[in-house]
């Protein structure tokens, strides 16, 4: 592979496809060289004022041509596999939109092929590339937090409730691609329970809570919501030794560290087999560091760059992005259960590449 930058080509030019075609063509890692739409006069109005970009009507016209080494696909959940098989099967490399499938299975075949073509398949899996996240991981990872007892996370607004999946499934991949992204080896909770509520009749949940016993004991709850009038974007993961609050709506403190919780001391038996336990609350500093001003996206993009060229996994990579899906899928089972718990199958962690 030369130095020269790699070409791209965006399919999809609806909500998150020009997003993708900036990022893509302000990058010097990338040369953006097509976009397929079926909707070519939309396509067209996207890359207005872009020079030397191809438009395409479909996906095969476009792997037909042999112009582009990679493909970022923006379209809806249950197009995702039947384009990415496509591309992967033509030996180009794939970025694809969260969620990386409509279901696991879909997601399984679409990881199987690009391991046995060699082939780079990434999740965009934006949050996990931005300034607060990636140092809410480097806290963890150097143990700042100590062990991690607890993850609360809130993610509600109002609207847009979408015509094709409930408020689990547009929301909720979000945050669990952060707990993926951030937990030590990856999210791994032991079942799934999620309560749903429809009050507005739309057909599909609007509000929804999903709860997931983590191994070791420590628990993450996570709440969606479509009919809020206050947006909220926050999420808290407590620790033995210090709490992280990120309030990604809060652009001056994104990240505030509390080196403050409840220790417990120590526990005793007492003469009725009854156990007694001595705690003390620690009540110390509040710190907010310092981060960059970077656009995940950019991050992002540089990142299926560079797995490609050094022939490895992105951070994001297919196998992130069957476990959000696995949690996804078992969280509708549980819905369909009256909000039983569910456990979840153990899933290959393999890498793509």
């Amino acid at each position: 592979m030369t130095s020269e930058p790699l070409r791209v080509a965006v399919v999809g030019a609806g909500y998150w496809g020009p997003n993708l075609i900036r990022n893509f063509n302000s990058s010097p890692l990338w040369t953006l060289v097509a976009v397929v739409d079926r909707d070519t006069d939309r396509a067209r109005h996207v890359i207005r004022g872009v020079q030397g970009v191809q438009l395409f009507a479909s996906l095969g016209d476009l792997l037909d041509s042999d112009i582009v080494d990679a493909v970022a696909i923006a379209t809806p959940a249950a197009t995702h596999e039947a384009l990415a098989l496509q591309a992967l099967t033509a030996g180009v490399h794939v970025v694809v939109e969260k969620p990386l499938a409509h279901d696991p299975r879909a997601g399984e075949r679409m990881v199987a092929l690009a391991k046995k073509r060699g082939l780079v398949l990434m999740t965009d899996h934006t949050y996990c590339y931005t300034p607060a996240v990636r140092r809410m991981r480097e806290f963890i990872e150097g143990g700042e937090l100590g062990e991690v007892l607890f993850v609360d996370s809130v993610r509600i607004n109002l609207g847009l409730v979408q015509p094709d999946v409930d408020v689990f499934w547009d929301l909720a991949p979000h945050d669990l691609s952060i707990l993926d992204y951030i937990l030590p080896g990856g999210m791994a909770p032991v079942s799934v329970a999620a309560h749903g509520a429809d009050p507005l009749g739309a057909g599909k949940a609007c509000v929804g809570y999903l709860t997931l016993p983590l191994p070791g004991g420590a628990m993450a709850n996570v709440h969606v919501n479509w009919l809020s009038p206050t947006k909220i974007r926050q999420m808290v993961v407590a620790g033995t030794r210090r709490t992280i609050v990120w309030d990604d709506l809060n652009p001056q403190q994104r990240l505030s560290i509390y080196d403050r919780g409840v220790d417990l001391l120590q526990q005793s038996v007492d003469s009725v087999d009854r156990r007694a336990a001595t705690v003390s609350y620690r009540l110390g500093d509040m710190w907010a560091p310092a981060l960059p001003e970077a656009e995940a996206l950019g991050a992002m993009v540089e990142e299926f760059a560079a797995s490609i060229r050094e022939r490895r996994a992105s951070v994001t990579d297919g196998a992130s992005g069957l476990r959000v899906l696995s949690v996804l899928a078992a969280a509708q089972d549980s819905l369909a259960r009256g909000g039983a718990s569910v456990a979840l199958p153990q899933r290959s962690q393999e890498t793509t590449v």
